[in-house]
């Protein structure tokens, strides 16, 4: 009785829970919802004073009384207080409703985990969703989800191959008749990427750079293949091209990058090579592509035939580098493709499903098992 009622009186949503962003799918409305997950707290009283693209500014830059954090790391909840509350922000975002009769918090919630998370890290996953107002929430691996969120074919006998590459974990799976029969969670994902480029700078260069820089480094310069900005052109978002300058020549771009001297101490500006950050990246790129082959090598022949005439599917932020479908290609000898707005496909399943019974039962994870 009380579910009906506040399925009538609340918005039943879907939630992928990234290291890097959180995404919000309203049944019936779509992606309402795309934030950093950073939540900026004060030190003493644990009082919340920004979640999302504001805390995201805070990095790096608070006072001793402030600290801005992501609570996620490596896919997983790291700090259970700044999840709860960030989760509990955007649940309230979404129920916010200028009408006469109010909506009440109290959704069906499905959210996104990594494949390879334990049974600890799902409890943790749920019972923050549920402290934070969700009346159910249900589990759905971000692989299956991604699968679904690009509409293929996850009941047919045949098999399908989908890589999701996101903030903390790179998730490799193949699924056939809506279950997975194998799949690799390498904790290795965007945020080694950035550290990557971190790392590179500072032994090259001398120059110590910030997180952030780093990330609007991979954004805009990224890439995977040799010929990737020759073919596909520069990838860039509009944050990362707001600060540093870039230009483009002959197939290399370019960047001006600032970060500090470490052996001055003094601030330094560096102009960066797209070559120079493949050559950064590739340590990374070739553990994620590694581990693709050995799971194929893994996979039965027939579900390698029916991935073979297919192809792999990639989808998550990581899949944006360019020439990374190229770079996987060679890898493990398959056709690859990237769906189309690869960062949502997740969070697409996970709005699908809600609409779906059938498929929720099918696909949901319960108690550590399927």
């Amino acid at each position: 009785m009380f579910d009906y009622l506040f399925g009538l009186l609340s918005h039943d949503v879907g939630i992928d829970l990234g290291t890097a962003n959180t995404l919000v799918h309203v049944k019936g409305r779509g992606i309402v919802i795309r934030e950093p997950s950073v939540v900026a707290m004060h030190k003493k009283t644990k009082q919340v004073l920004a979640i999302g693209d504001e805390a995201k500014k805070m990095l790096g830059r608070t006072p001793s009384t402030i600290e801005a954090i992501r609570p996620l790391k490596d896919g997983v909840i790291a700090d259970f207080d700044a999840t709860e509350a960030m989760l509990k922000h955007y649940i309230l975002m979404v129920h916010e409703s200028g009408k006469l009769v109010p909506r009440i918090p109290r959704p069906r919630v499905v959210v996104g985990i990594p494949s390879g998370v334990t049974e600890v890290e799902r409890r943790a996953v749920q019972e923050a969703a549920l402290s934070a107002g969700a009346r159910t929430c249900y589990l759905i691996e971000e692989p299956m989800a991604a699968a679904i969120g690009a509409e293929l074919p996850i009941s047919d006998a045949g098999g399908v191959m989908v890589i999701d590459i996101g903030g903390g974990t790179a998730e490799i799976a193949v699924i056939s008749l809506g279950g997975i029969v194998l799949n690799r969670s390498i904790r290795i994902a965007g945020d080694e990427m950035d550290e990557a480029i971190i790392h590179y700078v500072r032994l090259k260069y001398n120059v110590l750079l910030g997180e952030r820089t780093a990330e609007e480094v991979k954004i805009a310069l990224g890439n995977a293949h040799v010929s990737a900005f020759n073919v596909q052109g520069a990838l860039s978002s509009a944050k990362a091209t707001e600060g540093p300058t870039e230009e483009k020549k002959q197939g290399v771009k370019f960047m001006v990058v600032r970060g500090r001297d470490l052996e001055s101490g003094l601030p330094r500006s560096l102009k960066l090579s797209s070559d120079e950050v493949r050559e950064a990246l590739m340590p990374v790129l070739k553990q994620i592509t590694s581990a693709a082959a050995e799971l194929i090598e893994e996979t039965p022949p027939e579900l390698v035939s029916d991935i073979l005439e297919r192809g792999i599917m990639m989808a998550g932020g990581g899949s944006m580098i360019a020439g990374i479908d190229k770079l996987m290609s060679d890898e493990t000898k398959m056709p690859v493709y990237i769906t189309e707005d690869p960062m949502t496909a997740v969070v697409r399943g996970c709005g699908k499903v809600l609409e779906n019974e059938a498929l929720l039962r099918k696909v949901k994870v319960v108690g550590g098992l399927r």
